[in-house]
């Protein structure tokens, strides 16, 4: 794949009426948001080679494995608290400037390790930096632990372990991530019992590289309040039914899909499809520059899809809705998106 080419329109969206359009993101990977300049910075600091998979100031990679690849090296330059507190200052003041209300991160305790750093000293210094950017903001997030399905049943448990347990400031949910091709979902049942019993929200990757089979079996055996992706649903109009019915959300995530080759083209992508067929949907960036885009970008690309405004509006109410938040800050969230709906002249939806 050649070189990541910066998205355009990253100072927001507006609506038909020139008012600022209402974001949230739900699917975001946060050593996959880290920008290559940042990533180059600290590489030199810690005399760590990044030239293989970034040039001219871009990502790049060849296939899925190549971007696991990519990402687990770039993710490799965050050494110490204060670095993982910048860079998600530094994500969700971007985030926060293209309009964006509310943020869900995933982090990983496995990269931690991987990178030298304790996790517990990891999910400190990420809290920290969504702190700041609270206080300078006002955007509001939270994180969901990943474990990484490649690295074995064993480590995914691991990881729900480190989710669950108390004084985690801002950890409320947890999700599998990793390669969708290796291991099947009941290997990782003992992970998501973990982080249920903990009270922890649920998600887990599925139907992106793999069919709908992947997307069933991930609801049998996890039995989550959303999927990552899910889009490869569309192929079995039962399962879209089931998910309609389950009230399952798909964190869908069009630019990613386009740039890993999962389809040729945002017109063939499923997402109106998926909206028609009743199916509760959010669109988010997955990891940004790896994948050439941003929030922004993922709204256009649902418009260029075919969702109308209200549509569009309509995916950050259910992202809000879905968010692993508190009641109280979800209700304020709601009552600022409400805010920002009606100056669009759209219904904001009822409760």
């Amino acid at each position: 794949m050649s070189a990541a080419v910066a998205p355009r329109g990253s100072a927001g969206l507006r609506g038909s009426a020139g008012t600022r359009f209402p974001l949230a993101e739900l699917h975001c990977h946060i050593e996959g948001a880290a920008p290559p300049p940042l990533v180059e910075r600290l590489a030199a600091r810690h005399g760590i080679d990044v030239s293989p998979i970034i040039a001219d100031g871009a990502y790049v990679w060849q296939g899925f494995s190549g971007f696991l690849a990519a990402y687990d090296l770039a993710a490799s330059v965050f050494k110490s608290e204060e670095d993982f507190a910048d860079l998600a200052h530094s994500h969700l003041s971007g985030l926060a400037a293209q309009g964006a209300i509310y943020a869900e991160i995933f982090i990983s305790p496995d990269h931690a390790r991987a990178s030298g750093i304790e996790p517990a000293i990891y999910a400190r210094g990420l809290a920290a930096g969504i702190e700041r950017a609270r206080g300078e903001t006002r955007i509001e997030a939270r994180m969901v632990v990943v474990g990484v399905r490649h690295l074995g049943p064993d480590a995914v448990e691991m990881a729900a372990r480190f989710a669950a347990e108390p004084g985690r400031p801002l950890i409320t949910g947890f999700n599998l991530a990793g390669d969708e091709r290796v291991g099947e979902p009941r290997d990782f049942e003992r992970a998501f019992d973990i982080a249920r019993d903990a009270g922890l929200g649920l998600t887990a990757h599925a139907g992106e590289l793999c069919g709908p089979q992947s997307v069933r079996a991930a609801i049998e055996s996890f039995r989550p309040a959303r999927i990552g992706h899910g889009v490869r649903a569309i192929e079995d109009a039962g399962l879209v039914s089931e998910i309609v019915e389950k009230g399952i959300v798909l964190e869908v995530c069009p630019g990613s899909n386009l740039a890993l080759g999962i389809y040729d083209d945002i017109k063939a992508h499923p997402l109106k499809q998926l909206v028609d067929a009743g199916v509760r949907a959010t669109v988010s960036s997955d990891d940004p520059p790896f994948f050439h885009t941003d929030l922004s970008r993922e709204y256009r690309l649902a418009a260029q899809n075919g969702l109308g405004e209200a549509e569009r509006i309509a995916l950050t109410r259910t992202a809000l809705e879905a968010a692993f938040v508190e009641e109280d800050v979800r209700r304020a969230l709601i009552d600022r998106f409400q805010i920002a709906a009606l100056s669009l002249g759209a219904p904001a939806a009822s409760d």
